[in-house]
């Protein structure tokens, strides 16, 4: 199964460099791509070879390779080559998911996709379902919707760790701001969130995480799920990141009550190994969806529908739309429960051997142990400035992509591992990149002062 899995990002001409990114920075990559280019709405045109050849090289040269072990900064996964096939079935296809005579078998196979992957979520539901979206951003609003839907204005609780989304998605429905409590520890206050139920009117909804983009860390959901119950409030949980586990034995406990939440987001282009997008919405009963129904006649006339052709408008806030179902279920296929559970486990083993190195090296401080595969560190002693430096200086350099966080303790460089393929000689290298990077950050600043 091992030698089975591999990835689509390698073998394009990104990874014909020494690090995961062109070196020079935004303007030296903008300038070269200009210059490969050349105008790209010519008079005359340069035939279809030419052109795909020297765009699809130009994009190859100057791309974050996101199968580099060097490439942690974001949860940016390299994908599966057997997703980026399917995906490529899908675009050369073209099934338009708004309408059945525009997608007979695609619709078929996201109702049976999204049927399955519900029932993940909802074991014990009678009649779970899920919508395909293009990500967590559009799977959150989309519950929230819902939400207001049920109840009107819903007030929304959430934690300082939780996605930009949430806050996001509450200006755009027109909903009040949500009520933001602490999360010292990198997960939500439970005395916090009891205040909040006790001190804000109904209806009320919480939105808990399970995976955040900063730590990764995962909220109490069980305890959260308790107090949501006792004060009726609903509950949304934003596992875009951390909703896999559910495929890993050794991992699904940390995902206890999920299926007590009324809605819950899955991000399968995270860890999914999924070429973007592959974001999913998931409800424990399918008529939690009929607010979603629209009427168009051309698309969905009403005598059509009672003589039997899928009503496909209601499955998306989108009208046309790629069949993403496609590669997801390809690849759950492909793998089965063992393959994907093989994946995250050993991703997050990586993660925890990442950790075990910074732990052992004096000149490097871990900010604590990864709940998935994030993992925050820096060098010891530094301060904000340097750490910021450092990041930019890998960036320019094209040797290394981590992304940085702010916890109480200041900014750490973040190292987001969504590679199975990383060896410890690629954690040992990282390692080494950041602290030459910090002696360079330490020594241009003993000269500026």
């Amino acid at each position: 199964m091992r030698r089975a899995i591999t990835l689509a990002a390698r073998g394009l001409g990104a990874t014909r460099r020494n690090g995961p990114l062109p070196a020079g920075g935004p303007d030296t990559v903008t300038q070269h791509l200009h210059r490969t280019t050349g105008p790209l709405i010519p008079d005359h045109g340069t035939g279809a070879h030419h052109a795909l050849r020297t765009l699809v090289t130009a994009l190859a040269e100057g791309a974050a390779d996101p199968a580099h072990p060097h490439c942690a900064a974001h949860l940016h996964t390299p994908p599966l080559a057997l997703a980026a096939a399917a995906d490529l079935a899908a675009s050369a296809l073209n099934p338009s998911m708004d309408s059945w005579d525009q997608a007979p078998a695609a619709s078929a196979l996201e109702t049976a996709l999204t049927t399955a992957l519900a029932t993940e979520i909802y074991p014990h539901a009678p009649q779970p379902d899920a919508l395909v979206t293009t990500g967590g951003t559009e799977a959150n609003q989309l519950a929230l919707l819902l939400a207001r839907e049920r109840h009107g204005p819903v007030q929304t609780i959430c934690a300082a760790n939780a996605h930009h989304s949430i806050t996001r998605a509450a200006w755009l429905l027109g909903l009040p701001r949500p009520v933001v409590i602490p999360a010292p520890a990198g997960v939500m206050d439970l005395t916090a969130l009891r205040d909040a139920l006790l001190r804000n009117d109904g209806p009320l909804l919480v939105t808990a995480t399970a995976g955040t983009t900063d730590t990764g860390r995962i909220d109490p959901l069980t305890d959260i799920a308790d107090l949501t119950t006792t004060h009726g409030a609903e509950l949304h949980i934003d596992a875009a990141y951390g909703g896999p586990l559910l495929f890993s034995p050794t991992h699904r406990h940390a995902l206890r009550s999920l299926h007590r939440a009324h809605s819950v987001t899955l991000d399968l282009h995270k860890l999914g190994w999924q070429p973007a997008s592959a974001g999913i919405l998931a409800v424990p009963h399918h008529h939690h969806l009929d607010v979603l129904h629209h009427h168009a006649p051309y698309l969905n006339a009403d005598d059509d529908t009672d003589a039997g052709l899928p009503d496909l408008l209601g499955r998306s806030l989108r009208t046309t739309r790629r069949p993403d179902a496609l590669k997801i279920a390809v690849t759950l296929q492909a793998l089965g429960r063992d393959g994907l559970a093989d994946l995250i486990d050993r991703t997050i083993t990586t993660a925890h051997h990442l950790a075990d190195l910074i732990d052992a090296d004096p000149a490097l401080e871990l900010y604590d142990r990864p709940t998935i595969s994030t993992v925050l560190f820096r060098p010891t002693p530094t301060d904000d400035t340097t750490v910021a430096t450092i990041r930019r200086t890998l960036l320019d350099r094209g040797h290394a992509v981590l992304g940085r966080a702010h916890t109480d303790q200041g900014l750490w460089l973040k190292a987001t591992l969504l590679n199975p393929h990383t060896t410890p000689d690629d954690l040992r290298s990282l390692l080494t990149l950041v602290t030459h990077a910090h002696t360079g950050a330490t020594k241009e600043g003993s000269t500026l002062r």
